[in-house]
């Protein structure tokens, strides 16, 4: 007689057990196996955030106006001028210069039997060259020693707008790492959501419906935590190249910036302003190029004194001698060209000035413009505090309501979303009082120090 098969026949509610029993083990084990890829990757992003330097908002500007490539060109622009003036100044000062020079000749002159000049002769002279009188050359030196004024006043104004774009830098990532606390607080409320909802459709009290809505909230936000993560990169990046690091640098502490009185006239304000002395350097250089036209009327005078070593000497010139000249040059007519020149000197005196006006005009609107988003944005930033604290209110409210059974989860969701706007809203006006506070401090010539 057959043995009868003693094992689970297929259907039966013990074979099912043991499948579900497996089921859950795998199950179990993947939620286990995703928790700890979980920690480790945290742990590796952990590891990348700490290995990114914070630095301070002062050492920033430091080794930004530093090491900064743009300043290190404008230093190059500052010695091209200052050798352009040791050029100039050469021009004006007594010059020496040695000449040797050998002839061959054929056939040799003679005169009574005696050789008049040598087959092979060296001629070694001297020159030494005394300017007397050099106006326009004097003009010149004056002039070259204006361009380094101006070069200096260019670099200084170079060395403005590496800091303010610095600052501005800095600035954003303080507002971008508050942007991103924001949105993953905001994640890990709709985690907490989307987790009670999820536990309450599981035991029966709870809709699919309002589960799929925590859940989609949910998933929302983590791509805005990541937005958010890439922004803070980014301007981690841009910090690390405005500093002139090999890598991105972070924000280590948001700075405070100490306006100005209300009470100073404008003109006080903006008298410090880089741009400003740019302008007023290069008027004054042009001013110096066209009161300077007049020198080229005059004459100018050089002494030339050239002794000379002949060897061996000819019959007719000795083996050594001596020569002084004065040479005198006197302008008398060139057809309009000094004349040209002159009007080409004063149209570049009226462009400058008109550019400077232009500047300091726009200097003056920047701070009434500056101090008026100052105050408004100290406005908004208390509204914008007061509905982030109110939204966050309703947010609570809601919840409870929905815990209670009084509501569905759809007001809580658009009650977190609020808020989260909310709170994005107040870290973006306190980003704009910061920039408004840069920007005044900029418009008075009060930054960088």
């Amino acid at each position: 007689m057959p043995k009868r098969n003693r094992g689970v026949r297929p259907g039966s509610d013990r074979g099912q057990s043991k499948h579900a029993r497996r089921l859950k083990v795998a199950r179990q084990f993947l939620r286990t196996l995703a928790a700890i890829l979980a920690i480790v990757f945290g742990v590796c992003a952990s590891a990348r955030a700490q290995a990114i330097d914070a630095i301070t908002f002062e050492e920033a500007i430091r080794r930004a106006v530093t090491n900064n490539p743009s300043m290190q060109q404008a230093a190059a622009g500052i010695l091209r001028a200052e050798s352009l003036l040791q050029q100039t100044r050469a021009l004006s000062l007594p010059s020496v210069n040695a000449n040797l020079t050998t002839n061959m000749i054929g056939p040799v002159p003679e005169f009574g039997g005696q050789t008049i000049v040598p087959r092979s002769q060296l001629n070694t002279s001297l020159a030494l060259a005394v300017p007397v009188l050099q106006p326009v050359r004097w003009a010149e030196h004056a002039q070259a020693g204006d361009q380094v004024v101006v070069s200096q006043r260019t670099a200084d104004d170079i060395r403005r707008e590496i800091a303010v774009a610095t600052a501005q830098s800095y600035l954003a990532i303080i507002t971008q790492k508050r942007v991103l606390a924001l949105n993953e607080l905001a994640r890990d409320n709709a985690r907490a959501h989307f987790e009670y909802a999820d536990q309450r459709y599981r035991g029966g009290l709870g809709s699919r419906l309002n589960a799929l809505r925590a859940q989609q909230e949910l998933s929302g936000d983590e791509a805005r935590v990541e937005d958010a993560r890439l922004a803070v990169r980014r301007a981690q990046e841009a910090l690390g190249v405005l500093v002139a690091a090999e890598g991105p640098i972070d924000a280590a502490g948001e700075p405070t910036f100490d306006t100005p009185q209300e009470d100073l006239p404008d003109q006080d304000l903006i008298s410090s302003r880089t741009d400003l002395r740019v302008f007023a350097a290069r008027q004054a250089a042009a001013e110096r190029v066209l009161n300077d036209s007049w020198r080229e009327y005059l004459p100018s005078v050089t002494t030339l004194f050239a002794p000379q070593i002949l060897s061996p000497s000819s019959l007719f010139s000795p083996s050594r001698s001596w020569s002084v000249a004065f040479v005198a040059s006197v302008p008398i007519w060139e057809a309009g060209e000094r004349r040209g020149r002159e009007r080409e000197r004063r149209a570049a005196l009226d462009l400058v000035r008109a550019e400077r006006a232009d500047v300091a005009r726009q200097a003056t609107s920047e701070v009434r413009s500056a101090r008026a988003a100052v105050q408004s944005t100290e406005r908004a930033l208390v509204s914008a505090r007061a509905a982030a604290e109110q939204a966050e209110e309703v947010v609570r409210i809601t919840d409870v309501a929905f815990r209670a059974g009084a509501t569905t989860n759809i007001e809580v969701i658009d009650a977190q979303r609020r808020a989260r706007d909310a709170e994005t809203a107040a870290a973006i006006a306190e980003d704009a009082l910061r920039r408004a506070r840069l920007e005044l401090l900029v418009a008075t010539g009060r930054f960088p120090r």
